[in-house]
């Protein structure tokens, strides 16, 4: 017999370990080479582990397991040959015969009350004063009632009084790895960085205007269609190179600042919130940032994206406005040092030349580290994005409308 370890492979640097989100294959299958057996969760992305050989597989980890890059999860026996026939026709493995009631029935064992009944024990005190329960509604499990960490784990804060009609089920589902990397970022940007957030307002008539005359034509030649996204990119390019802290990040002691703009997409992905990166994204034009933002949704989409195609990144663009949201402060994606939220775009009354008129109107949003961008950098940088959207032609398209989209 000739067996394949099949070990974790490397997502990429610096990551030490995996978790297994799924198996698509059961113990004891035959597989092919190349055929996808596991989803595995690193802390930036899920990846799939295909098979290295053919032959019959034995699981080594459960969906769940934290695995070590380079551990063995699972063998292959690469001698066994393919079986015949529908893989439904396995021969049927005998189950175990139910246990006759006596044998379910065993002694009742009297329970004695002593002072360790329903004392919880220090990591099960941690546990449930961290979820605010209260140790008297929690039943121990361990000797003489005590509460073990498992019986806090495991614990569900009271809902209030369940009513006589209607469901209350729950569920308790372990958060993915990438899930809880997010979770654990989230947190330290507000505990380690000096957020602030700045606001302003765009009139979105005039690329309202461009996108009218010219996407049609846009499409019907270059293959992707003429979205906002090119026009914000675009904006936030020039904006960063007129404000260079906002571009710049904190090491230690030192500001490192790049003289490139490498600018970080959010979207949602199967798998909760992904941000690829757009390189160079100075030197792209509109067909260029248009074609790179479709290839890497569906990369995103689809659940192929890779580690390094979201790793790095100066900037990030979120767009929470395809969802509804109409102001948010958008939270900094380390170690950046400023992010830019989009929103929905609503007509709104506007003053313009003394007198009221309905424009589609979307407020915008910079947050910031304060600790490396002072409040003339960050109000100065979004006043830049909010003028090159509001004056694209000039300031983004250097009055040359059909050059700069390649029409």
């Amino acid at each position: 017999m000739s067996v394949l370890e099949m070990k974790v492979p490397s997502p990429g640097e610096s990551i030490t370990e995996v978790e297994i989100a799924t198996w698509l294959v059961e113990d004891g299958d035959y597989v092919e080479k190349d055929q996808p057996i596991a989803e595995v969760d690193s802390d930036k992305a899920t990846l799939e582990l295909p098979a290295e050989e053919s032959g019959i597989i034995t699981l080594k980890a459960e969906e769940g397991d934290a695995v070590a890059v380079g551990a063995v999860v699972c063998l292959i026996d690469t001698s066994a040959a393919k079986p015949s026939g529908d893989a439904s026709e396995k021969e049927e493995k005998p189950t175990k015969e139910a246990p006759t009631k006596e044998e379910k029935v065993s002694p009742a064992v009297e329970k004695k009350e002593t002072y360790a009944s329903g004392v919880a024990s220090p990591a099960a005190k941690k546990v449930l004063a961290e979820k605010g329960i209260d140790s008297k509604s929690v039943k121990g499990t361990g000797k003489d009632g005590r509460i073990t960490k498992d019986d806090a784990v495991n614990a569900v804060p009271s809902m209030g009084t369940q009513p006589a009609n209607g469901s209350r089920n729950t569920e308790r589902k372990k958060m993915s790895m990438l899930r809880r990397k997010v979770a654990e970022r989230l947190v330290a940007v507000k505990n380690e960085t000096a957020m602030l957030t700045t606001f302003n307002e765009v009139n979105m008539q005039p690329i309202f205007d461009l996108r009218t005359q010219y996407k049609e034509a846009f499409k019907s030649k270059h293959g992707v269609g003429l979205g906002f996204m090119s026009f914000f990119t675009l904006a936030v390019v020039r904006a960063l190179k007129m404000y260079p802290d906002v571009n710049s990040m904190i090491d230690g002691d030192f500001q490192i600042k790049q003289d490139f703009q490498d600018i970080s997409i959010a979207v949602s992905g199967p798998k909760g919130l992904m941000v690829p990166v757009i390189r160079n994204a100075e030197n792209l034009s509109f067909r260029g940032v248009e074609s790179e933002v479709k290839r890497l949704a569906i990369r995103a989409r689809d659940g192929q994206i890779t580690v390094d195609e979201m790793t790095g990144g100066t900037f990030t663009i979120t767009n929470g406005g395809v969802f509804g949201s109409m102001l948010s402060t958008p939270i900094i994606n380390p170690p950046q040092s400023g992010i830019l939220g989009m929103h929905n775009i609503v007509n709104r009354p506007m003053a313009v030349n003394g007198g009221i008129v309905i424009q589609p109107i979307m407020y915008v949003a910079l947050s910031y580290d304060h600790r490396i961008v002072d409040g003339r950098e960050s109000v100065g940088f979004l006043v830049a994005v909010k003028e090159a959207l509001e004056n694209p032609v000039e300031l983004l398209m250097d009055n040359n409308v059909e050059r700069a989209l390649e029409m």
